[in-house]
């Protein structure tokens, strides 16, 4: 049997996805990913507000910019796309049909809004008693800080990861934040994950429910090792670069033409590392001995290290400490990964077609599931591109329950 005639994890699951940018659209897009049918609902005129953020965007067939940008294909496929204007009392009504034959919502306005607009939470249980509603904003539904508008940006500001991202002030460093929306991205994976355990619960006992997630708590949550060092410690993590604060050598190093990095998990590793290198005596001065030595010594380790590894390409150390079954690899540049073959291999990075006829290359789920494998039946769509076929497909299903 094919993969495309195996079933989906999540078909026959319905969401009414009514986010935008990243983190709502993450966790709908892997929701669909995984067989479950997601409308998008966006903003007439306007749509999502990444169909704007490019360079760069897909042409159109009169090769001008489409409103497909490239930071929209993103987060946005395997999805219908529908725009309904909800301030409009036809819009409310439409939106109040949707709902009351989905099983999920997702939506990241701001607090009250749609409470103020009689769509919120509390009026569409109503419709759907037993619907599953995930809102995701920046700050939570309470808190001090629950009016505030969060972006990813101000969200790694505020809640910690940018004070522990760049080099240290004696290496002329400053916060920086991860050269991605990884606050948003994260908190898709929550939201997935809380969607999913909520929706057991629902299949156990009929109940739905309320999720409130912030990015800011998801943003906290990774902090993880950093934190829990800081609350057992009581010490401030600061910056180090690409150093590891528990584990050494665990870090970049420079070669004679690059970066390569070095992850040495153990003390075994340590010595088969140190024979590699060309420097076996590394491992038995009293400095370096156990991880807790290096790590207090890491400033003296790193210059050795350093100095050993100047003197050859980072791809024949790559290739001796891999020998040495040390874990090591070259800092690739995106272009190197996305064409690497273990990527293609791995299906990494998939090819679709738009609605009309433009090729697209985009990045592949890196679910591999044997039963219910990831399927991607819709490449992302144009604003309003299913208007018809959704309000055909809502009209169906009406006249199905009500017969």
């Amino acid at each position: 049997m094919s993969d495309y005639q195996k079933p989906s994890s999540l078909e026959g699951l319905r969401i009414l996805d009514l986010s935008r940018i990243l983190a709502g659209p993450t966790a709908a897009q892997l929701l669909a990913d995984l067989g479950a049918q997601v409308i998008k609902v966006e903003r007439p005129g306007a749509g999502d507000d990444t169909r704007s953020w490019g360079p760069p965007f897909v042409t159109g067939t009169d090769g001008s910019d489409s409103d497909l940008s490239a930071y929209f294909l993103a987060a946005n496929r395997n999805k219908m796309s529908i725009a309904i204007d909800l301030a409009s009392d036809e819009g409310a009504i439409l939106i109040k049909r949707l709902a009351a034959v989905s099983d999920v919502i997702i939506e990241n306005y701001k607090p009250g809004d749609l409470d103020r607009r009689g769509l919120g939470y509390d009026d569409l249980r109503k419709i759907k008693p037993d619907i599953v509603w995930c809102a995701i904003s920046g700050f939570g539904q309470t808190g001090p800080y629950a009016d505030r508008t969060g972006y990813d940006f101000l969200i790694q500001a505020m809640g910690g990861i940018m004070s522990i991202t760049g080099e240290s002030d004696e290496n002329g460093g400053r916060p920086v934040k991860v050269g991605l929306g990884i606050a948003d991205v994260m908190c898709g994976m929550y939201a997935t994950v809380g969607i999913l355990a909520a929706l057991r619960h629902r299949d156990r006992t009929g109940e739905g429910q309320y999720i409130d997630l912030a990015l800011y708590d998801t943003q906290l949550a990774w902090l993880i090792n950093a934190a829990t060092n800081h609350l057992v410690s009581g010490k401030v993590p600061g910056r180090i670069g690409n150093r590891h604060p528990n584990i050494a050598p665990y870090q970049t190093f420079r070669t004679a033409d690059g970066d390569i990095a070095i992850a040495v998990g153990n003390d075994q590793q340590f010595a088969r590392f140190c024979a590699a290198i060309g420097k076996p005596e590394l491992s038995r001065d009293e400095r370096f001995v156990r991880n807790r030595d290096r790590v207090l010594n890491v400033d003296a380790l790193d210059h050795l290290v350093t100095e050993a590894l100047k003197v050859d390409v980072a791809g024949n150390w790559e290739s001796r400490l891999l020998a040495a079954e040390i874990p090591a690899g070259r800092v690739a540049t995106i272009d190197q990964v996305l064409s690497n073959p273990h990527t293609l291999a791995r299906e990494m990075v998939v090819s679709m077609e738009t609605q009309d006829e433009r090729s697209l290359r985009l990045l592949g789920n890196p679910l591999k599931m044997s039963a219910t494998p990831i399927r991607f039946d819709r490449p992302p769509p144009h604003l309003d591109q299913d208007r018809c076929e959704v309000l055909q497909w809502l009209r169906d299903i009406e006249t199905k329950e009500r017969d």
